[in-house]
């Protein structure tokens, strides 16, 4: 029996992880307003991108992607997409929102099931797909109990579930293909930092800004290796990694405050994940065990 583990999982716990603490650092650039935040982000990304292509000289095949209409097209959109929900993120992280930022995130991988699913024809198990009943319905309660349908984490979810279904699809290595959604982003945030001219005069904040670099671009890397190697409902799944980091940030340590409905409703999407992990790998494991009985049947045959 092969006890490996896919390496795409592992990529994906290491992104959502990096993802879920990182309103810890957003708050330390609150200063400066949420679009000078995301220009930087997409500058500094940029610079370390290209020195990364440089070392493991990727030129070559970013020379080919960029004269790929189809491709350039397809990363045209993923990288208006990501440039949404980085944008929507630091607005609600830094706007006292880090549970709201939260919920959307507990609503993609949801996203992520239904894109699987009708665009790609991922089969779910009747195990599998009570669990994604549950979790809508923890989902459809929380949206209740904030008011109604919140704008903000609907933003987060569908743009990013939206993000890595083109990512999936386009053919382009992982550091080739957010190299050339950042330098389609660069224009754009040169002419609003030059415009808003507002940078440079939060300095403490401005000295962190370089570190935006690593903790945008890493994680997305790590997201996009991930998901070319595991089911895109199962990196769904993953993704409940970062919003409940998120969560334990916002009561533990921002003091947001949540009401018994609401933890009981975050209780019912926990619970739908422990069942489809559970659906999971009951799957996972009929599939292995025909796969080697047709091997040992194959094996048999004169």
């Amino acid at each position: 029996m092969n006890s490996k583990i896919n390496p795409g999982i592992l990529y994906g716990i290491a992104a959502y992880a990096i993802w879920g603490l990182l309103p810890i650092f957003l708050k330390l650039l609150k200063p400066l307003p949420a679009p000078d935040i995301l220009a930087h982000r997409i500058l500094w990304s940029l610079a370390l991108l290209v020195v990364l292509a440089t070392v493991f000289r990727h030129g070559a095949a970013i020379r080919r992607i960029a004269a790929t209409p189809r491709l350039m097209l397809a990363l045209t959109a993923s990288a208006t997409l990501i440039a949404i929900n980085w944008l929507c993120y630091i607005i609600a992280v830094n706007g006292g929102h880090v549970a709201q930022a939260s919920l959307g995130y507990f609503i993609n991988p949801l996203v992520n099931v239904l894109l699987g699913t009708l665009i790609l024809r991922e089969r779910l198990g009747r195990i599998e797909g009570l669990a994604v009943a549950i979790a809508a319905c923890g989902v459809a309660f929380l949206a209740y109990e904030q008011g109604g349908v919140p704008i903000i984490p609907l933003t987060l979810a569908f743009s990013f579930g939206s993000y890595g279904l083109i990512r999936k699809l386009t053919p382009v290595d992982a550091l080739d293909g957010l190299l050339i959604e950042t330098a389609i982003l660069t224009p754009p945030s040169i002419i609003w930092l030059a415009l808003a001219g507002t940078s440079l005069a939060y300095g403490p904040a401005f000295v962190l800004l370089p570190a935006a670099g690593v903790l945008t671009a890493i994680p997305l890397m790590l997201f996009a290796a991930a998901a070319k190697r595991v089911r895109y409902s199962d990196l769904g799944l993953l993704q409940y990694l970062a919003p409940t980091l998120q969560l334990v940030l916002a009561v533990a340590f921002y003091g947001e405050v949540l009401a018994p409905a609401q933890w009981a409703a975050f209780a019912l999407i926990w619970l739908s994940l422990a069942i489809y992990l559970v659906g999971a790998t009951l799957t996972a494991r009929r599939a292995a065990a025909a796969q080697v009985d047709q091997t040992v049947f194959s094996a048999l045959q004169p």
